[in-house]
């Protein structure tokens, strides 16, 4: 079987192409300037940050620079899950706030999730959420096994016959449900927010990168922006700024989305809750139906560029579209022959410790958010929220939570980054294959946990 070569390629996601965006439209910054706070990256987290710091104080100057257009990025190429899921490791994060703070970072994404989905409504942005839950399925008996070793309260275990009745998946042994999360069209929201962040003041700079960040001032071609607080919100895009391209790793996901598929196929599938799917592969996916009956289904294509290097305007290899057409056919034989709309790829940021940070000195008043290893349209708000918290100096629950100014080190150099990234994926990807050809776990994924530290 061969997936069809896809209508579209690359440049923007499916999700601008949707909405007929994915321009720049905005100004550049036309010379210098002076805010009250400047933050550097034009994604959900500097958009949320944005926000809250709105919310917070009416009255402060905030100015955004984007070097592409507002959600380039993983805010406008993601899958589309608002999910609780943590950002991280749950031993990383408790050795910083203990098994407690690490309960309380998860009660606080839960509690995110509604919150996002508030803040729609009130300001009127519809960007296709339905918060129909997160099932995770098993088709095999190893992934089964990794499902029950780690499923816990609020997530519930599903036989074969419950996921059935959820959606029909050919296959699946059982599976996980928690309903903290919902299905969003990431673009929509990218557009929703930028639209709200402007009415309320924030000047959104598209087409200006940042070429220096100090205290007190951040330097593009165009000008210098003087600010008393400098915030960064660059995510996968890290690497690209001086001095940070060990940072936080870029790592590349890729996704397609289908023609729509024709009320037959939802007949015989089910999937009339709208949620989110993933499994418990080594190498694992992701996906959701669209709110025009499409399937977009994601997951590692080439995971790392040599040199922190990210892709090229997305544009997503052939093999790696027929990894992700076979992971489709494989949980639903009937979409076998559907058209390809758009295949897509983009980065996210992996910290050396595969967990999330939010970062702020009040002697320098500077901060940063991110490292959210995938999870990050729920867990850029929380952490947006908070990151505008620390830099008004608002104390609240969330500035306490175990991810706050975590000290992570850096990645190893090239060539060792590369070898160390490509090996995990090649060691997960022969796990999968061995895992299924046999039906027993395979040692090679742990080993490949160990050396990488990946939780």
């Amino acid at each position: 079987m061969r997936a069809p070569v896809p209508a579209s390629n690359g440049r923007v996601s499916f999700w601008w192409q949707q909405l007929g965006g994915g321009d720049i439209t905005r100004p550049q910054l036309a010379g210098p300037l002076s805010v009250d706070v400047c933050i550097v990256g034009g994604g959900y987290t500097g958009l949320w940050t944005a926000y809250y710091l709105k919310q917070i104080q009416p009255s402060l100057s905030v100015a955004v620079l984007e070097r592409e257009f507002i959600g380039y990025g993983a805010s406008g190429r993601n899958g589309g899950w608002l999910t609780a899921a943590l950002p991280g490791s749950r031993a990383v994060l408790a050795r910083s706030g203990g098994e407690a703070g690490v309960a309380a970072l998860e009660q606080e994404l839960r509690d995110q999730v509604d919150e996002v989905i508030a803040v729609c409504d009130r300001e009127d942005i519809d960007a296709d959420i339905i918060k129909g839950g997160e099932l995770s399925v098993a088709t095999s008996g190893p992934q089964l096994a990794r499902l029950r070793g780690h499923i816990a309260p609020p997530s519930a275990f599903l036989s074969a016959m419950d996921v059935a009745s959820r959606i029909a998946i050919d296959g699946a042994l059982g599976g996980s449900f928690t309903l903290h999360c919902a299905r969003i069209q990431p673009a929509k929201l990218v557009v929703g927010l930028a639209r709200v962040v402007e009415a309320a003041g924030v000047q959104l700079f598209e087409g200006t990168p940042a070429t220096s960040l100090a205290p007190g001032e951040v330097g593009t071609p165009f000008g210098t922006v003087s600010a008393g607080t400098v915030l960064r919100g660059t995510e996968g895009f890290t690497a690209v700024l001086a001095g940070q391209r060990r940072t936080w790793l870029p790592m590349n996901s890729s996704m397609i989305a289908t023609d729509p598929l024709p009320q037959s196929f939802w007949d015989s599938i089910g999937w009339s809750g709208y949620e989110v799917l993933g499994d418990e592969a080594n190498a694992c996916i992701y996906a959701q139906r669209t709110a025009d009956d499409r399937i977009a289904i994601g997951g590692r294509g080439v995971p790392y560029r040599y040199g922190s290097r990210t892709d090229v305007d997305g544009q997503t290899p052939q093999r790696t579209v027929e990894e992700l057409y076979g992971a489709l056919v494989r949980l639903f034989p009937a979409a076998e022959g559907i058209g390809i709309a758009h295949a897509w790829s983009g980065v996210l940021g992996v910290p050396r410790d595969w967990s999330a940070t939010v970062t702020f000195d009040p002697a320098t008043r500077v901060g940063f958010a991110g490292g959210y290893v995938g999870h990050g349209v729920t867990s850029s708000s929380l952490a947006g929220r908070t990151l505008a918290e620390l830099a008004l100096g608002v104390s609240t629950r969330r500035t306490s939570l175990p991810w706050v100014n975590r000290a992570v080190r850096k990645w190893e150099p090239e060539p060792l980054r590369w070898l160390g990234v490509h090996g995990m994926y090649a060691a997960y990807r022969f796990a999968d294959r061995r895992e299924s050809a046999t039906d027993r776990p395979s040692r090679v994924a742990a080993i490949a946990d160990v050396v990488s530290r990946r939780p």
